[in-house]
């Protein structure tokens, strides 16, 4: 395998930087286990047509985390061959790349692939993804997908984003915080950094680069939450 690998992300605006928590997934895993990658900024709209270009099929609509055919993240592996979708990416560089392990098929994988880590305060984040983050070409096209996917556009869901989520938020945050807990910290595992990690500080990754107040905020929510990023940021520092 003497090529190397190629990782497909959606850019921010200048200065690029990676923000979204679905790629942020894999570059996290790449720069975990010391993989030798390239980025390759892909805008938006630009994502069907490339992916396409490459032989790829698009996203099975019955897969668990469908929500449009063509998707970032998406990677060249290094014999060449083409992988789009987050978990079917770490799988297989789980079985390329065997060390350090990442548990995949641990509990508390499943268990955070399950939990609505951002949801309860999503009309406090979505909105600002075009507005602070994308380029006027993948805002546009952010704007139109995230109004047919949610029913409402962005500007009637930021006016809708009320205190009472961060209430809502709470519960969510007390469960992860007590997994984080469990093992006495600071990762799910204890000292082993796992899968359910990646997943979870990709998530403040994401805040963090979308708007350092709310990041801080969630930080808040549980004294777990620093600790875990403060342990994992080696692995988040490389952001292109």
């Amino acid at each position: 395998m003497s090529e190397q690998v190629i990782f497909y992300d959606i850019p921010t605006k200048p200065p690029v930087r990676g923000w979204s928590f679905n790629p942020w997934r894999i570059r996290m895993v790449l720069n975990l286990k010391e993989i030798g990658y390239k980025t390759q900024w892909v805008e938006y709209p630009d994502l069907a047509p490339t992916l396409k270009a490459l032989g790829l099929p698009p996203n099975d609509p019955n897969d668990r985390d469908y929500f449009t055919d063509y998707t970032s993240p998406a990677i060249r592996y290094a014999d060449g061959t083409y992988a789009m979708d987050s978990w079917k990416i770490v799988t297989e560089l789980e079985k390329q790349y065997p060390t350090p392990s990442l548990h995949l098929d641990h509990p508390i994988v499943e268990k955070l692939r399950s939990l609505p880590v951002v949801m309860p305060i999503i009309s406090h984040l979505l909105p600002k993804v075009p507005k602070n983050l994308l380029s006027n070409v993948s805002a546009e096209y952010f704007y139109l997908t995230r109004e047919a996917s949610y029913g409402k556009p962005l500007t009637q869901m930021e006016a809708e984003a009320k205190e009472e989520a961060w209430e809502e938020m709470k519960p969510v945050a007390k469960e992860i915080g007590d997994l984080l807990r469990e093992e006495g910290g600071p990762f799910f595992l204890g000292e082993t950094v796992s899968y359910a990690d990646v997943i979870f500080v990709t998530f403040l990754k994401f805040m963090e680069v979308l708007d350092e107040g709310i990041f801080q905020r969630y930080l808040a929510l549980d004294p777990t939450f620093a600790k875990v990023y403060e342990a994992s940021k080696k692995w988040v520092a490389r952001e292109d």
